[in-house]
């Protein structure tokens, strides 16, 4: 098993958001968790990906107890998340939004630069190893579709070993063709072996990809 979670519980102040959640998700499986709007999966994710701290509760990942109390822990751990926003910044390129906070450095004795043509082409190679099909690396992402704009966000979490990747409504706000897209993505990502979790209250586009569905409601 490569992630357990067990007996997660949430408050904000006197709201008890989640209260005894267990939930796993093996090697190279693809877990669609759903429910209504308020019903904690975004929640109990963001305890996952450190951006949240538990009340009580343990995460196990790889059969070893886990402290995540940051993204940067989440990171070490190869678990990468894609939020609803994918965090993109529309004025800069694909490849730099990739790399974006991890660029690739060259050395001139002490000092050292960005080396973007080593991120070009690491670009390149994981656009093209997802199957996402963009002019350049070198285009900038406020002309990406929306599809396009997912699979950079996917492509980011490909590039940097992810063994988990946490999708957060990938597919909202997407015509058929973009949605169509993501779910493409998805299922590659299954096929080099990384396991995803794909949040989503829309069970029409989880279910064809999700080797198992999960249902939150009212935090359980």
């Amino acid at each position: 098993m490569l992630l357990k979670m067990k007996d997660i519980h949430k408050w904000f102040g006197e709201v008890h958001a989640l209260s005894d959640v267990d939930f796993h998700v093996d090697s190279g499986d693809i877990v669609g968790l759903v429910g209504d709007n308020g019903a904690g999966k975004s929640t109990l994710m963001g305890i996952l990906n450190g951006s949240i701290s538990k009340s009580r509760g343990a995460i196990y990942w790889k059969g070893k107890e886990a402290v995540i109390s940051s993204v940067k822990d989440a990171r070490g751990l190869n678990i990468e998340m894609v939020y609803q926003d994918q965090a993109l910044v529309d004025a800069k390129t694909v490849a730099e939004n990739i790399f974006l906070g991890r660029e690739p450095v060259k050395s001139f004795g002490p000092i050292k630069i960005i080396d973007r043509g080593e991120m070009r082409k690491r670009a390149r190679e994981t656009t093209e190893s997802l199957g996402l099909e963009i002019a350049s690396p070198d285009q900038e992402v406020r002309f990406c579709s929306g599809g396009e704009r997912q699979g950079v966000a996917i492509a980011r979490a490909l590039h940097f070993k992810a063994e988990l990747v946490i999708l957060d409504e990938p597919t909202t706000a997407l015509s058929v063709k973009g949605v169509e897209k993501v779910l493409d993505f998805i299922k590659q990502l299954r096929d080099e072996g990384i396991a995803c979790i794909v949040i989503t209250h829309n069970l029409e586009h989880v279910y064809p990809v999700s080797d198992r569905i999960v249902m939150l409601a009212r935090g359980k």
